[in-house]
């Protein structure tokens, strides 16, 4: 059965010669040759509100502009994160969408009062892949820096969800890259789109 595809553009930038684009286009592009679902959102055009309280993440509800991102999330089988690395992580908005989704109700429920253990995780079952860019070398922030950043999106946010397995793809060098690199990696996406890994 063709695979459900979530695809998360979450670069800030809007304009549309960023590169995080253009592989987002590229995986897209083999996913639907292969008879896959895709969905994409572009936390770019999305107008949403911040979380500012406790109280507001527990009690409150997905804001309207984000509504069709959490029945997208429902709706997927597999998510892709393109985005690039910003002081070692990922770019705040999508931190804000992520913290704005990933809420009770949508992605995990609290135990019953009283009941003790874990909290329910809603999105088991689903894998991702984060596709991470950077200006420094991919295996130098793997091996020097850990991944520490994307570690933390890994486990403590999508993990905590049930969101698992979680596969990563970093591009470093991106701005300096030759064309036949920039070249192989968008075939690489288109690839991975195909098999929706």
């Amino acid at each position: 059965m063709p695979s459900k595809i979530l695809l998360i553009v979450g670069h800030p930038d809007p304009g549309p010669k960023r590169f995080c684009r253009a592989l987002a286009d590229s995986y897209a592009e083999g996913a639907e040759s292969a008879g896959h679902k895709i969905r994409r959102i572009d936390i770019a055009a999305l107008d949403f509100p911040l979380l500012r309280s406790q109280d507001e993440f527990q009690q409150g509800s997905v804001p309207t502009g984000l509504q069709d991102a959490a029945e997208a999330l429902t709706w997927s089988e597999h998510v892709v994160f393109v985005f690039p690395l910003w002081l070692g992580t990922m770019p705040a908005l999508l931190k804000g969408f992520l913290e704005q989704l990933m809420r009770p109700g949508v992605a995990f429920a609290y135990p019953e009062a009283g009941s003790g253990g874990w909290p329910k995780t809603i999105l088991k079952g689903r894998s991702a892949r984060l596709v991470v860019t950077m200006g420094m070398p991919g295996f130098v922030y793997r091996l020097w820096f850990l991944g520490h950043g994307i570690a933390g999106l890994r486990r403590n946010i999508l993990g905590f969800v049930g969101i698992r397995p979680v596969r990563q793809t970093y591009y470093g060098l991106v701005e300096g890259v030759s064309d036949a690199r920039r070249k192989a990696w968008l075939d690489e996406m288109r690839r991975l789109g195909a098999g929706a890994h």
